[in-house]
């Protein structure tokens, strides 16, 4: 079990004064203070890091915009934050459908992807290139969760996230939660073939039914001391809120 101090809805501590964990939101690690009240680090993948990725990964195309460009689109598109939920992550029939956040500026980085169909999706706590547990989260966009230990699709998913990690571990955090799934694409002459969903900071991310000891240790590598932050995980260190 994951032993903590809950202080608010809002947010999840562990241990007390400077130099401890968080586990809960951007907006209120940054807004309260609870990251400088801590002196945490909080580690995430890059912004631009999923449509950097080789195309054998991925099985789509995937790119950078801003919000004020998705609002111009004519077409489906998946539209999402690159890391933050500051607005739903769906299918939009078009840029109008986009959710009116008036909060948001018009510059606000977005990820646009083809639309696609996922068989089944899961979600990996890695570690050091090395995944520690895993879920099964939906399957054909439904919520779906079940423990990847004892999964059918237990060793193809470890397979496919081994042969990823040897090749893209390293642009990455140490500690991050990475989302996989197989996806239907019959227009290939395939049935289906494995691809890289997205990354996510482990720091606010559910597990869902993967061992939570085993995520636990992610989560606090993804936002522990400053000071015992690695030279490699420097350049993953976020320096703001929403």
């Amino acid at each position: 079990m994951w032993r903590c101090c809950l202080r608010t809805p809002e947010q999840v501590l562990w241990g007390s004064g400077r130099g401890g964990h968080y586990y809960g939101g951007p907006a209120f690690a940054f807004a309260a203070g609870a990251v400088d009240d801590l002196a945490v680090a909080l580690l995430e993948p890059t912004e631009a890091w999923l449509p950097a990725l080789p195309a054998e990964y991925t099985r789509r195309n995937i790119a950078t915009s801003t919000l004020g460009a998705a609002r111009r689109l004519t077409r489906p598109a998946f539209v999402k934050p690159p890391t933050d939920k500051s607005f739903p992550a769906a299918v939009y029939a078009d840029g109008s459908r986009l959710p009116d956040e008036s909060g948001l500026s018009p510059e606000t980085p977005v990820q646009i992807s083809d639309v696609v169909s996922w068989v089944a999706e899961f979600r990996l706590f890695v570690l050091d290139g090395e995944v520690r547990t895993g879920s099964q989260y939906a399957t054909f966009g439904r919520l779906d969760a079940a423990p990847l230990e004892g999964h059918h699709h237990r060793d193809a998913a470890l397979e496919f996230a081994g042969r990823f990690f040897a090749d893209c571990a390293h642009t990455l955090p140490s500690a991050a939660v990475v989302d996989i799934g197989l996806l239907a694409t019959p227009e290939n002459g395939a049935t289906e073939e494995w691809a890289v969903v997205e990354a996510n900071m482990a720091w606010f991310s559910t597990c869902y039914a993967s061992d939570p000891d085993r995520a636990l240790d992610v989560v606090l590598r993804s936002a522990g001391p400053r000071a015992q932050v690695a030279e490699r995980d420097r350049p993953f260190r976020r320096e703001r809120g929403l």
